[in-house]
């Protein structure tokens, strides 16, 4: 059947939907602490730290990503040797715990500094489960797709992330505005993450369901697995773990500029807007990053990934300081287009990227491989991004500092793209 048409049957409608709701869920859970990190634990858990409060609040997104590559590591391996299924299990207990325990800590006020070290021990197990996560989820979608329609395939649990930002940014704002500013600071911002719970019930659900790949079970069947996936990984692949890895920071830097809650904080506390109303504006976006994400693994299967990704870095690089710009009259209507011409650039360097990893490494080695790429990738671009971007224009005063230095990531990439081949439809047995 050709990559045009988007149809599935019902054992892959399940695999997808696995992927899919499972990382919708996971990255649910990690978007609510981006975001309430500029909106809120400032405040509520980094007082202490006065006028840099709200740079230290940053700063502890970025924590969790030191741990994503032994997230990448427990993952990859046990997931090179036991199966991808078990693993993505695993991951999304692990983030579901988390993330309530998060809605369970006292304030700074109430408990002193004992608050924000269980606020980031929590969000190192975060950490811990996003690394290992992706890797599990993207494999199984493109492990079972047919060789034509990986992209497409791959590109179904990329989505995740726009749903999960979109969930996130609905849940807050629906709780902002039945709460009113002064609860939702003191008390409302809890219940997003308790409502995890429900969401991880609903989860397992679904992915206990699913079966495992079919390329995993021929490799365990041919008792082919490796008993040691790092050292062949990086003896013979090291330079595609970093390829991988400056392929995604790429995209992840830019990315997070609303994952990560600077563009929201920006907007309220620089700009004065209505925070429901830019948590809204965010939730729009978003939608255009979904469909984006999903064109670009469709158009992945058509022409290749490397060229989608090319076209997706050179629009991100041109609508850099556009966005900036439109963001900076303040004008809520023009935020939304600008928001949304955002999330072109960023779905075309998303969508296709479980196929390409999928692609670049052998099958014993694969969990690892795009696991730790994906986890080193997001170290050197979305951990800090929010920070960096907080400090430049807190520094220079202005904004655009960001965008020059969101350009030069963008500009990495996409040089990047020219330092891998390209190997759409390969097999992907040994």
């Amino acid at each position: 059947m050709p990559p045009t048409k988007i149809t599935l049957d019902r054992e892959h409608r399940r695999v997808v939907l696995a992927a899919m709701v499972g990382t919708t869920i996971e990255w649910y859970d990690f978007f609510i602490y981006a975001i309430s990190a500029g909106l809120v634990f400032a405040t509520q858990f980094f007082g202490g730290a006065g006028k840099n409060a709200l740079l230290v609040s940053f700063a502890t997104i970025g924590i969790s990503f030191f741990f994503r590559p032994l997230g990448a590591v427990i993952a990859g391996h046990l997931g090179d040797r036991v199966g991808r299924r078990a693993m993505l299990i695993f991951t999304l207990l692990l983030m579901g715990v988390s993330t309530a325990l998060m809605g369970l800590v006292p304030s700074s006020d109430a408990i002193g500094v004992g608050a924000p070290i269980l606020l980031v021990l929590l969000r190192i197990m975060q950490g811990l489960s996003a690394g290992g996560e992706w890797g599990g989820a993207a494999l199984l979608a493109v492990e079972h797709a047919p060789a034509d329609r990986r992209g497409l395939y791959g590109a179904f649990p990329q989505i995740g992330v726009p749903i999960g930002l979109l969930l996130a940014n609905g849940v807050l704002a629906a709780t902002a505005a039945i709460t009113g500013p002064e609860r939702f600071l003191a008390w409302g911002w809890r219940i997003p993450f308790l409502l995890s719970v429900v969401l991880i019930v609903f989860g397992l659900y679904i992915r206990t369901r699913v079966a495992e790949s079919p390329v995993f079970e021929e490799v365990k069947k041919t008792r082919t697995q490796s008993s040691l996936p790092l050292v062949p990984l990086f003896k013979h692949h090291w330079a595609l773990v970093i390829v991988g890895a400056l392929l995604f920071a790429a995209n992840n830097a830019v990315g997070y500029m609303t994952t990560g809650g600077y563009i929201q904080s920006y907007a309220v506390k620089t700009l004065h807007l209505d925070r429901t109303a830019v948590l809204a504006a965010v939730m729009i976006s978003a939608v255009g990053w979904l469909v984006s994400t999903l064109l670009g693994g469709w158009l992945a299967d058509r022409y290749g990934r490397l060229p989608v990704y090319r076209i997706g870095f050179v629009v991100q690089l041109a609508w850099m300081f556009p966005f900036f710009a439109l963001i900076n009259t303040a004008n809520l209507a023009l935020m939304i287009v600008a928001l949304i011409l955002f999330t072109v650039g960023l779905g075309l360097t998303y969508g296709p990227q479980p196929a390409l990893y999928a692609e670049m490494y052998p099958t014993r080695v694969r969990y690892s491989g795009a696991a730790i790429s994906y986890a080193i990738g997001a170290i050197l671009g979305g951990a800090f991004a929010p920070t960096i971007a907080e400090a430049l224009q807190t520094r220079t005063g202005t904004v655009y500092a960001v965008a020059v230095y969101l350009a030069a990531v963008t500009l990495i990439g996409l040089i990047a793209t020219f330092l891998v081949k390209d190997h759409p439809g390969t097999p992907l047995t040994e």
